[in-house]
């Protein structure tokens, strides 16, 4: 026997699934975006532009983790404590917020500042996360095409 609550539930199961899987997508495009990146700056450009590319992906791939692990955190933090008058967060998802920046910011600083022929490859590789949500957001389009999705009413649409 099935109650209102659950039926109401279901649809939200569905769509952690779903963002989850999105999630894991990501992060595989990300890291492949960056190495066929890497590897073809190194064999056309330089050998260096493809090690900056890589530190870079690898940097915006962390980067992309940590904030989906901080973000998971304080949304289950909020779900725990609904109600509260005043909500508690651990000082360690504080460090870990703040501590992210930090070595991303050191980190590209001495990539900027010493290495000066990885620079270029460096900040393309940054923005390996950035392809990897555009080739996950162009695939759900493909998708929802495919499944036969109704298209936005006519009212909806911009009319510049």
């Amino acid at each position: 026997m099935r109650n209102a609550k659950s039926e109401e539930m279901a649809p939200l199961a569905d769509n952690a699934v779903f963002y989850a899987s999105a999630e894991r997508r990501i992060e595989y495009f990300t890291l492949a975006i960056g190495a066929a990146a890497a590897v073809c700056a190194a064999i056309f450009w330089r050998p260096s532009a493809g090690a900056g590319i890589a530190v870079g992906t690898l940097l915006s791939w962390f980067n992309f983790r940590w904030i989906r692990h901080g973000v998971g955190v304080l949304a289950r933090l909020s779900t725990a404590q609904e109600g509260a008058e005043k909500p508690r967060v651990p000082r360690l998802t504080y460090m870990k917020m703040i501590g992210r920046y930090a070595l991303l910011i050191a980190a590209a600083y001495v990539i900027l500042r010493r290495f000066g022929t990885m620079r270029e490859g460096f900040l393309c590789g940054l923005f390996a996360a950035v392809a990897a949500v555009i080739v996950e957001l162009v695939g759900q389009l493909i998708r929802a095409g495919r499944a036969g999705l109704p298209a936005p009413p006519s009212g909806a649409q911009h009319k510049g």
